[in-house]
């Protein structure tokens, strides 16, 4: 199925990439409130059985110091547990400056307060109601980071609180964002697992962040069974779903899959827009499918989205990877012709395309078309035009672009600085009578670079080595073989 046959012509205007979480207002309802006796969870009854009569009159002191504003609040939570804590705050749920206020005075006086995961549970749910997201955060990376606490754990503690905190389901998006924040990708699918499990709602944000990075790592069939599971919520979709599981299934090379896929979301109310073009567009690019990137590339203006540099990046790219150097020049052509500026990435591919033809005029064109047009290159330019006139025996050539390098503004890192060695070591082999001295100059090079606080590679001390060899200079040879050691890299094997 050709993919942008069953695309609608329909434009929205393109979303934010996360919504904020909402705050709910504070409840005109008395100040305090006792905590409900009916819990959901089995830790909040088992909570209740432990909590002494001390702990209750200390619940009423802290309660009544907080309304009237005293001073003497710390002097009541030198003697606080983590129950206590949990009381507190389920009196403080009608009133959320009184609940700030004493998560402030407890964090002020005792940061180093041992709490559990019940005592972190009912701060988050207050401060996520109180509009304080980064707090909340700050609290859930405490818990998740505690030792030995499973997801399971917090999942219980934050339900086991949720009613008694009048909280609200954003606190489990904010779960669910944190992990993934914090790259704990196995872990945020088990907590949304779990919320799902219990009948919680996650909000299509917080799910297209998870489903996003599942997919950005690789691990495309978790992001799917994710995807299964939002649509049997009734969650609705947006366009950055479709946009995240369209590259999933691009990324597994399931591309004939996608037109299905696409008429699946439409049914939905969700249309594809500009992104989804370039990923498919590059997607076929990549693979060399040509014809099939030009044919959504033709049909985009009538769906309503013009082709923009990233569009055709991706095509002279795809062009220039598979061997078809004159038709991406004449993409390049229809690019300037529709006004559009190419930038360091379009030229990027033309020129290492006609590095690996070993055609010096066009390389040569091409570069100076792009300083023309006050387009800086990049390290990877230079080094395709370092490397093309090395391999040619043009060191001079070749060092008039290194020392470009910083005049461009950029640091020359160890790919350039190996292409240079490259460079001495081909003069000698190619002149072994007047050239002795050149793995000397070699060497100058790598111990400027190692200077410089660049790190050369086993590439760049394989080139060393193997240049003192072709020499029968074995001393050498063996004493950067030992250096080479001395920093981590094995030798190559054909050494």
């Amino acid at each position: 199925m050709i993919v942008h046959r069953i695309i609608p012509s329909r434009v929205k205007d393109p979303l934010t990439r996360f919504k904020p979480l909402k705050t709910l207002t504070t409840s005109s309802s008395p100040e305090f409130e006792p905590s409900s006796s009916s819990s959901s969870s089995s830790s909040s009854s088992s909570s209740s059985a432990s909590f002494s009569v001390s702990d209750s009159f200390l619940v009423e002191k802290i309660c009544f110091s907080l309304k009237q504003g005293n001073n003497n609040v710390r002097n009541h939570l030198i003697r606080l547990n983590p129950l206590a804590v949990v009381e507190v705050l389920y009196r403080c749920r009608n009133d959320l400056t009184l609940g700030q206020r004493f998560v402030d005075q407890l964090g002020f006086h005792f940061p180093n307060f041992k709490h559990t995961s019940l005592s972190l549970s009912a701060m988050i749910h207050i401060l996520v109601r109180s509009g304080r997201l980064s707090d909340a955060q700050s609290c859930l990376l405490r818990m998740i980071r505690r030792s030995g606490v499973s997801r399971l754990e917090i999942v219980n503690s934050l339900d086991s609180t949720f009613s008694n905190c009048g909280s609200n389901d954003s606190v489990f998006d904010l779960l669910i964002r944190t992990y993934v924040q914090a790259r704990k990708l196995r872990e945020a699918h088990e907590a949304f697992t779990l919320l799902r499990s219990k009948g919680f709602t996650v909000s299509i944000d917080a799910c297209n962040a998870l489903i996003g990075s599942l997919v950005r790592i690789g691990w495309v069939e978790l992001a799917w069974g994710v995807y299964q599971e939002i649509s049997r919520s009734g969650v609705g979709i947006n366009v950055y779903t479709l946009n995240i599981m369209v590259n999933a299934l691009c990324k597994d090379g399931k591309m004939e899959k996608v037109g299905t896929f696409l008429s699946q979301v439409q049914e939905k109310g969700v249309y594809p827009d500009i992104v989804t073009y370039n990923t498919l567009i590059s997607a076929y690019s990549s693979k060399g499918l040509m014809e099939e990137a030009f044919e959504l590339m033709n049909a985009m203006p009538g769906k309503g989205f013009s082709p923009g540099v990233y569009t055709y990046n991706t095509v002279i790219n795809g062009l220039c990877k598979h061997g078809k150097y004159e038709r991406a020049k004449e993409v390049f052509a229809e690019m300037l012709r529709s006004g559009l500026s190419p930038d360091s990435t379009t030229y990027r591919s033309l020129l290492m395309e006609a590095c690996k033809k070993g055609d010096v005029v066009e390389t040569e064109k091409v570069f100076s078309d792009m300083r023309s047009r006050d387009v800086v290159p990049d390290l990877v330019c230079f080094s395709s035009m370092m490397s093309l006139f090395t391999r040619s025996g043009n060191l001079d050539k070749a060092l008039m672009y290194f020392n470009s390098v910083k005049e461009a503004g950029l640091i020359p890192d160890n790919v350039i600085y190996t292409i240079l060695i490259q460079g001495w070591r081909k003069l000698f082999r190619e002149d072994d009578l007047g050239r002795q001295n050149q793995m000397k100059e070699a060497e100058v090079v790598l111990r400027k670079m190692i200077e410089r606080g660049v790190n050369p590679d086993r590439s760049t001390y394989t080139c060393m080595i193997n240049g003192f060899v072709s020499q029968d200079n074995l001393t050498e040879a063996f004493r950067i073989h030992d250096e080479m050691l001395q920093r981590g890299f094995s030798p190559d094997d054909k050494f």
